[in-house]
Order: structure tokens, then sequence, then C-alpha cells
């Protein structure tokens, strides 16, 4: 699969693919679809490049016993393998699970005619819909649409039926290191205190603190405003350090003898320091250079 088809995206659009296989977006319901035909759930093989690799056991029981009630209601989108007696899974890998689970030899499915980019942009989209998704995977898959299939964050807030502040937020969350992006993953950080570490140079350290101190978001961007204050106050403080008067008056009377600008800066521990003459011109240079070593030769400086 070349990555020259993933870019030119579908010719359909996106809301157009979606409605073809029947994915409703978030808050949307999805009524029941007429199964086209029933096939043995051994004839099914689940889509290689799915992106959802881990299905909680916990889960899927819950639905196998509610297909044990009910049945499968909403069919599964499948397309047929060239030259093999199977079909791939496009859409309801988990439907497919669970219906095994229930020991059904048979689940209801839809067959269309989808080539691989088809295919994986589906399974993606498929993927986001789920109620159980981080913020972090959720960004990651939006981030695959538009890399992957040139989606625009326009295009994906229409057809996905979010803002698309919504999806710009969560796309800067993969800015954050990764340490960050774990937290958000694992549940220990929100959405909202990621996005407040944002541009943070420190955000490792302070999402540990938000978590051993369970700090609310609020207090969150307290905490990393006030990171930044000290900061911009050290960085000043360690670049212009207050000079005393006799300092700056040395400095004015070595500028005005030698006719360039001298700078001083004393060190830490008071004993030592650094004197710089900067000079204007090699004219300068020489002139300054026979003066510290001394010669007997004066060149005359001109006023």
């Amino acid at each position: 699969m070349s990555s020259k088809n993933e870019k030119r995206g579908l010719g359909r659009g996106l809301s157009a693919l979606m409605a073809d296989v029947h994915l409703a977006g978030p808050g949307q319901a999805q009524a029941p679809r007429k199964a086209e035909l029933h096939l043995p759930v051994d004839k099914l093989e689940p889509n290689p490049q799915q992106p959802r690799l881990d299905f909680k056991r916990e889960e899927l029981d819950s639905l196998a016993d509610s297909i044990r009630q009910k049945g499968v209601i909403q069919p599964l989108i499948v397309r047929r393998k060239p030259g093999r007696d199977v079909y791939e899974i496009v859409a309801g890998e988990r439907r497919w699970r669970a219906a095994q689970i229930a020991q059904l030899h048979e689940v209801p499915v839809v067959v269309r005619d989808l080539d691989d980019t088809e295919v994986l942009e589906i399974a993606i989209i498929e993927n986001i819909q789920r109620q159980d998704l981080s913020a972090i995977e959720e960004a990651l898959g939006f981030r695959q649409l538009m890399t992957r299939f040139g989606h625009t964050q326009e295009k994906l807030a229409e057809a996905l039926s979010k803002s698309r502040s919504h999806i710009a937020n969560l796309l800067r969350l993969l800015t954050l290191p990764t340490e960050v992006q774990d937290m958000v993953r694992d549940g220990s950080l929100s959405a909202g205190h990621a996005r407040a570490l944002i541009g943070s140079p420190r955000a490792v350290e302070l999402a540990a603190q938000i978590v051993a101190r369970n700090l609310s978001v609020r207090e969150t961007e307290r905490l990393v405003k006030a990171d930044a204050d000290r900061k911009t106050s050290a960085s000043r403080t360690t670049k212009s350090p207050e000079k005393d008067a006799d300092t700056r008056a040395l400095e004015a009377d070595l500028s005005a003898n030698l006719r360039m600008r001298v700078r001083i800066d004393h060190g830490g521990s008071g004993q030592g320091g650094q004197l710089s003459i900067h000079y204007e011109s090699l004219d300068d240079l020489d002139l300054l250079c026979q003066m510290l070593s001394n010669t007997p030769n004066t060149v005359a400086r001109d006023s």
C-alpha cells in the first residue's frame, strides 16, 4: 500500500464513507442495519491493520451476555478476501469476538468492496468512536487520519461531529513528553491536567507533583504558572546582576580613558571576576595591545 494512495484521501469524502459503512459519530444513535447475509464465525478473520490491539475481557464478557439475550443487533462490515473463502472484518471485530464467547455459530454481516486504504481508514475511525479511549489514543487516531489520508482538522470535525478546537487541543497533547502522555493513557492525569503542562520545560517533574498531591486542573494551572514565574525571575537575576555604584563608576572611568566600552563582572566569590573591553576596529585593537604591552612608542589616538 503506497503512501501516495494513502495521502490522496477518499474521493467520496470522509462523511460519505462513514455513512456507507454505517459508523455513527459520538453521541449519534446508530440504528440497526439490515444484514445482507449471515456468515459462520470461522469464515471471518480480523483486519491485520486493526489499530486496536487490546480488547478487555470483562468488556467482551459483558457484550457476550447481551448477545446471548438479544443476538448481534448491528451487522459487521466485511470484505471478501481475494482467492479465499474467508472474509476480513472491516468494522465490528469486538462483536465478532464477543459472539464467539457467547458460542454463536453465525453473525450478521454487510459485505462491502473496499480497498486497503479505505479499510485502514475505517478501522481508525471505528477505533476513535470507543467510549473508553484515552485522550492520547484519540489524538493519535486523529493524527493518523491527517498524516496518512490528508484530512484536515475541519473535515474531521465535520465528519465526526466534534469541534475543531477539541481536535486541535488533543493534537497538542502529542507535543508533551512520552512520560506525561503515558500518565494520560493510564488515567493518572486527565486531558485538562495535561493541557496545562504543554510548553513547560519541566512537564515531567510537574506531572509527578500533580499526581502525588492530587491537584485539580485549576491548581495545576497555578502550579505551572508559578514554576514559569520562578524560572523567569531566576533567569533575570542570573543574566543581569545588580552592580554597585563603585563598579559602575570604574567602568565609566576606564571607558573614558580607553575610549572603548568596558564591562566589569565580579565572580560569585567576590574575590575575582572578568573585565571585557569592546573595540570597534583593528586600529583600536592594535592600540590596546600596545598599551597593555607597555611599548615605548605610544601611538597617539586622534580625538
